[in-house]
């Protein structure tokens, strides 16, 4: 009875979403305790579901009376329960940062557990169609939350992100209609056997179908060119609301986009239509290359860390598209660790923008006077997202560049090479901007006065919002700026009501402080772990390349 595991923690999240507007009319807060709850609950089921797929291997249950393949099917393997911790942990981790900083109100937080319940079905899932539901519930519930502080930029990055997800939604739909009608099937499993027993991988409509939902998930992904969406989502969206979208939206298509390829399609599929692959590498060559550069460029934190997203995203891509066991890992550690970072940097970020009204590159000189521990667990973080070792971020970037020369040296062309020189150069302009930050963090405005609290700034109020954008106020009180300060950005202090605790000097809820420092923990602890990670992953990607 084990299986039954996997539709309640899909119905945990979704049947909860109902309660805040269902008791909304009698408790003005109920939303924030009823979230904290499903969530918690979430990440015990997935703790079991841990628990069930390595003592005994993949999990699956059948919906309702039909058997697969013609019933719905859910299934829990390594590949899944890895991302659906993820999802749990970082669902649950958000809570503390928007328990204070906002948005506040039950129908915010029915949305946030939608998208949770999305999420976690998208995961699990063993059907095409109920994939594209739960993309769905995924997209809506996000087009909502990015508004919700309903100023006219986050709605304008919404309506934005709502017709690209739109068009990449029907994209995947109408891939998926032409496999069913090559294979009369959507069950997952059942369509990878049709198709490799009918050895169909040159005809047309499995082709097209595949083309199609790879630029549907593309998309949503984020892949340049495709990517305009997300660096105004990512800025224009509440704090909190940034923080989840950016760690798991998007890790969860590409989860789709791994789950596709090798579970439907399969590694032969890949290696029969090279045009196919050649086009996906050169996408995600473009992908690595622009975000990186766009991100150096920035100065607005989070279109910086979005910008980035982007060049990340394009090596998952690339390892996809590689089609070998090596590089597979790399996506799949990347897509884990990458999620975890993201998560860890946006809550920097915002923590920095709570307690110091600091957005901008500018705004930061020596903030690791005022704040040391909220700058040091960036800064390590920030390491990871460069592949600094040891952290998860090398690894994945590592086993995708070492899976880039495999295939290389296996007979793939030059385009291995390619990728894994791409990788480097990226790289390269992530350590620019990172080691930008940290020099603004802990050398930018020695000497000059000002990095104390000396009780002016912007007044947040009860409630931070979270759409300060680039007009955010000097935390100067008024005072004429030096010299010497408007040579090296404005010296960071508190905003008034900023927390203060007694035991640390960063004025930021602690609570929060101590999910971010754990974050940069979890990373660097995971960068230790590459042999667990094998092992744990070995199975999936041995029964993938069998």
């Amino acid at each position: 009875m084990t299986d039954v595991l996997l539709p309640v923690a899909i119905a945990v999240p979704l049947v909860a979403a109902t309660l805040p507007i269902a008791l909304g009319g009698r408790y003005d807060d109920v939303g924030w305790p009823v979230a904290a709850a499903a969530t918690t609950a979430l990440t015990g089921l997935t703790a079991a579901i841990g628990s069930e797929v390595a003592l005994g291997g993949p999990v699956s249950h059948a919906l309702g009376t039909y058997q697969p393949p013609i019933g719905i099917e859910l299934v829990a393997d390594e590949l899944s329960v890895a991302v659906l911790a993820l999802v749990a942990v970082v669902s649950l981790a958000t809570l503390a940062f928007a328990r204070v900083a906002g948005p506040r109100g039950n129908p915010f937080y029915s949305g946030y557990l939608l998208l949770v319940g999305g999420l976690t079905g998208l995961v699990l899932t063993g059907d095409l169609f109920n994939m594209f539901v739960f993309l769905e519930i995924v997209g809506i519930s996000t087009y909502a939350l990015i508004a919700a502080d309903r100023s006219g930029a986050s709605a304008y990055a919404s309506l934005k992100y709502l017709v690209v997800g739109t068009v990449g939604a029907s994209l995947y739909l109408l891939g998926v209609g032409y496999a069913f009608l090559a294979t009369g099937t959507l069950n997952m499993l059942d369509m990878q056997t049709q198709i490799v027993a009918q050895a169909s991988y040159a005809d047309p409509l499995i082709r097209a179908s595949y083309a199609l939902i790879v630029a549907g998930l593309g998309l949503k992904i984020a892949v340049f060119p495709i990517h305009a969406w997300q660096p105004d989502a990512y800025q224009r969206a509440p704090d909190a609301v940034t923080m989840i979208v950016a760690a798991l939206v998007s890790t969860a298509s590409a989860y789709a986009l791994i789950r596709v390829s090798y579970t439907v399609f399969t590694v032969d599929f890949l290696a029969a239509n090279e045009a196919i692959t050649t086009v996906m590498l050169i996408a995600a060559a473009a992908s690595i290359l622009a975000g990186s550069v766009l991100a150096a460029m920035q100065s607005d934190l989070k279109r910086m860390f979005a910008y980035s997203s982007v060049a990340q995203f394009g090596m998952i891509v690339a390892a996809v598209a590689l089609a070998n066991e090596t590089a597979l890992l790399g996506a799949i550690v990347h897509l884990v660790g990458h999620g975890l970072l993201k998560f860890g940097l946006f809550l920097g970020v915002g923590l920095l923008a709570f307690g110091y009204g600091a957005r901008r590159i500018e705004d930061l000189a020596s903030v690791a006077r005022e704040a040391p521990y909220t700058s040091g667990a960036i800064a390590v973080l920030g390491l990871g997202l460069v592949g600094i070792p040891p952290s998860i971020g090398f690894l994945g970037k590592w086993y995708i560049g070492v899976g880039a020369v495999e295939s290389s040296l296996g007979g793939g062309g030059a385009a291995g090479i390619g990728i894994a020189a791409v990788i480097f150069v990226s790289t390269l302009f992530t350590l620019s901007y990172v080691a930008r930050l940290i020099e603004r963090f802990y050398f930018a405005g020695v000497g000059i006065p000002g990095g104390h609290d000396d009780g002016h700034g912007p007044d947040h109020g009860d409630e931070v919002s979270p759409d300060h954008g680039d007009d955010v106020a000097a935390a100067d009180g008024g005072r004429e700026r030096s010299s010497a300060e408007d040579a090296a950005g404005r010296i960071v202090t508190p905003v008034e009501g900023a927390p203060r605790s007694s035991w640390m000097p960063d004025r930021v809820p602690p609570a929060s402080l101590a999910v971010l420092i754990a974050a940069a923990l979890a990373t660097v602890a995971l960068g230790f772990g590459g042999f667990a990670l094998f092992e744990w992953f070995d199975p999936y990607i041995t029964e993938v390349f069998a």
